[in-house]
């Protein structure tokens, strides 16, 4: 068996939907003939690609880097003899693009200036992923990176479409002379004694995800600070023993701060790409698809602690 471009496509869906069965329903094929094709793609490539669970499926380590790749072949494949179309669409317009709370955006943006020189992008961050929705269909933005959860999918009108980048746990921020710094995985119960510094309402389900953890680690915290601002000066009272808060797991934690995973994994975080139908081309929507895979590739590349957590619960099968 050889690759080939069908079976990078069932991949990138796979990664798209994390849902075997929903592959099949969009590719017009049974769940089982997915499976099977997916199975056979990973005897190939020698290494399991995706976690099979019960609510889905989430790549492997070396999925993730296998996804990455397949994305700018399917990119280079659908751009074939649609370049002069793409360009009337917004290859070379000015793209209104948003983001949420992310460290994606950066490194985004700048693989996408490689792969679109004539593309110009006006940037504006919207903590809120249901306002994002509402700017999208309002004709205020034209692709934006937002949030949801495992099981509360954004919603949004038929004028929107949307791709999951990627699902990452969310891991704490502690002081690094918490009690619990020198865990490998901290027990949340571990942490009911703690003040908790908690963004807002983000219009996806947080911070109501978080509280529904502490519940079922049969707590609920007695202080919490809402903060919403500049991230070193929260790791700044972090350090300092003011509190302390889930963050990303590519976060990169200052002095005075070590970033824990949780016992468990009892919060999941998904970032989404979310763009208008009518207003992003395709091949403009595979360009910044594929350069938020990369972006993340490298923001994980420099998260010794989520690499250490990843080779703990997905370690590579052995050759």
């Amino acid at each position: 068996m050889e690759i080939e471009l069908r079976h990078l496509r069932i991949l990138c869906t796979i990664a798209d939907t994390l849902s075997l069965g929903r592959t099949a329903a969009i590719m017009g094929c049974s769940q089982p003939a997915v499976s099977s094709q997916l199975k056979r793609i990973e005897r190939l490539m020698g290494e399991d690609l995706f976690v099979r669970g019960s609510a889905g499926v989430t790549p492997t380590r070396f999925g993730v880097e296998v996804v990455v790749q397949a994305r700018e072949v399917v990119a280079l494949a659908n751009a074939i003899g649609h370049r002069s179309t793409a360009s009337r669409r917004g290859a070379d317009r000015v793209l209104r693009v948003a983001a949420t709370n992310t460290p994606i955006l950066p490194g985004l943006l700048q693989r996408a200036r490689t792969v679109l020189p004539a593309l110009t992008a006006q940037v504006s961050s919207v903590y809120s992923s249901a306002e994002i929705i509402g700017l999208l269909e309002n004709d205020k933005l034209d692709v934006a990176v937002a949030v949801d959860y495992p099981g509360r999918e954004l919603g949004h009108s038929e004028a929107v479409a949307r791709r999951g980048i990627v699902t990452e746990p969310s891991f704490v921020a502690l002081p690094a002379d918490h009690p619990a710094s020198g865990q490998l995985d901290v027990p949340l119960l571990d942490l009911a004694g703690d003040a908790w510094f908690l963004t807002p309402d983000d219009g996806a389900g947080w911070p109501g995800v978080c509280y529904d953890a502490f519940q079922a680690a049969g707590f609920r915290p007695t202080t919490v600070h809402e903060y919403l601002g500049d991230r070193d000066q929260l790791q700044r009272m972090i350090a300092d023993g003011l509190g302390i808060a889930v963050v990303q797991a590519t976060c990169k934690p200052n002095p005075g701060v070590v970033v824990k995973p949780l016992a468990g994994t009892p919060l999941w975080c998904r970032y989404v790409l979310v763009w208008h139908r009518e207003r992003v081309s395709d091949e403009v929507t595979e360009a910044l698809f594929g350069a938020a895979l990369a972006a993340y590739e490298e923001l994980i590349a420099r998260a010794p602690h989520f690499r250490a957590w990843a080779a703990r619960h997905y370690p590579a099968p052995r050759r």
